[in-house]
């Protein structure tokens, strides 16, 4: 990918192409106002103002840029995003206004995964200019945050195990002068045991373990960050079919979730007290991994039959928002990969999210809808609490029928969140299967500047 940095530049009025952009409603009288070739031009390109459409315009020696958008006065982030992805490399100038939310875009559009290529993309940078120079490093910092959770989900595992995102981890903490602490090995097994459970059949290069990272002043409100590091999920000796397995890689999409918005908060020095915490391991099948019909003990004292191996996400969680909860925070976020329900309830573009508060719900679904970032609310519905149940221990990790699985997992979940907590969990795909402008195909952060959002207005 192009420098972040070098995609949106203070507009000094230095020489730029202009890019006018026109809705349906302004079309006619944008069309009156050209020349007879420049109209016959667009006539050519069959560019009658649809959204995400344009088309080059001669002008003089020189040419311009008209791009079709919803509405003019009130810009997506991503209307002008197809142009980031189109146009020759350059410079380009909003005509008649200022780029405004469609900044985001314009770089996200840009992205490039190309760790594995040969030759990366060499044809250079297209770059915007914007007068409201205020706008560019938050707009630059999202945009970062955005890249990063694509490049740790779209690296594959050999190459993402549980050391490499104690690595992203490390260097995130290294870079903003946050405590850093690892758990692995006996300690692990002792202090962590779900974690230690699911993760132990791997390979010592991929051993499991508990990342915890802690920044901020102690005074200020504590925050805990919670992800899911499933770095691949074979589903265990409840193993998926190969079908199943080709986008397991993106199963420690939560984990890459939670270490963007931490970068975000401490990189906006918000005035919390964070605690980032990621439990990292991989599902995979040897001779000692956990069974169906094992009951694993928890580090919040709870014991869990496991109906399926395959349910280990919310295991692995279970003893991570216990350990955010053992600090006493007044709000929790988690973020995982965690139940084919939820897609099939919502496809890929909404996250699922749960909340306790009716009032942390809204605040989250607005900020969502501010930033183009929508959620979706699934019930914490009391009444599906009984599909945990377990003949021998204090809960089972599934539900014994098909129902409701987004909510169930969640309702399992809770069970490890201190009571009377702020809690937010987000069930999210962490991939889009197909291209949109501004959103290539591949690993993507979907929920991320809903909460940012959120934490934005709350401690901003």
């Amino acid at each position: 990918m192009s420098d972040k940095n070098a995609l949106i530049q203070p507009d000094r009025d230095q020489a730029a192409v202009p890019i006018h952009l026109v809705d349906k409603a302004g079309f006619d009288d944008f069309v009156k106002g050209l020349s007879a070739p420049q109209r016959a031009t667009l006539a050519a390109q069959k560019f009658t103002g649809d959204g995400y459409s344009y088309a080059i315009v001669p002008d003089g020696d020189g040419w311009f840029v008209v791009s079709g958008v919803a509405n003019t006065e009130s810009l997506s982030s991503w209307c002008m995003a197809k142009l980031a992805e189109v146009l020759p490399a350059g410079t380009y100038r909003r005509t008649g206004g200022e780029p405004g939310s469609a900044l985001y875009g314009w770089v996200t559009g840009q992205y490039r995964f190309d760790r594995y290529l040969a030759k990366g993309d060499d044809e250079g940078p297209r770059v915007l200019l914007t007068k409201d120079v205020a706008a560019i490093a938050p707009v630059l910092a999202e945009a970062e945050a955005t890249a990063l959770v694509r490049d740790l989900v779209n690296t594959p595992a050999e190459d993402m195990g549980p050391a490499q995102l104690e690595h992203e981890a490390q260097l995130l903490a290294k870079a903003h002068g946050a405590d850093f602490k690892v758990t692995h090995g006996d300690a692990l097994e002792r202090g962590f045991p779900m974690v230690h459970g699911v993760g132990r059949a791997a390979a010592r290069s991929h051993a499991p373990r508990l990342i915890e990272l802690t920044w901020g002043d102690p005074k200020h409100p504590k925050v805990a960050l919670i992800g899911k590091g499933v770095c691949f999920d074979s589903g265990g000796l409840d193993i998926k079919p190969s079908s199943g397995m080709l986008l397991m890689k993106k199963d420690m999409g939560g984990a890459a979730h939670a270490l963007a918005l931490a970068a975000l908060v401490m990189g906006q020095r918000l005035k919390v007290r964070l605690h980032l915490v990621i439990p990292a391991v991989e599902n995979v099948i040897s001779g000692n991994a956990f069974r169906p019909g094992d009951v694993l003990r928890s580090r919040a004292g709870l014991s869990v039959e496991i109906g399926n191996t395959d349910a280990e996400g919310r295991l692995v969680l279970g003893d991570a928002l216990t350990r955010a909860g053992e600090e006493a925070p007044e709000l929790v976020i988690d973020f995982a990969t965690l139940t084919g329900a939820a897609r099939v309830a919502l496809g890929p573009d909404l996250p699922a999210m749960f909340a306790r508060r009716d009032d942390s719900a809204d605040e989250l679904l607005k900020a969502g809808e501010a930033a183009d970032d929508r959620c979706w609310r699934l019930p914490l519905f009391d009444g599906y609490r009984e599909y945990l149940k377990s003949d021998l221990a204090d809960l089972n990790n599934s539900s014994s029928n098909g129902f409701a699985g987004a909510s169930v997992a969640a309702l399992f979940l809770d069970r490890f969140v201190p009571e009377g907590t702020d809690w937010i969990h987000f069930d999210t795909f962490a991939w889009r299967p197909a291209a949109k402008p501004g959103r290539p195909k591949g690993g993507d952060a979907l929920g991320l500047r809903a909460a940012w959002g959120l934490l934005k207005g709350r401690y901003g």
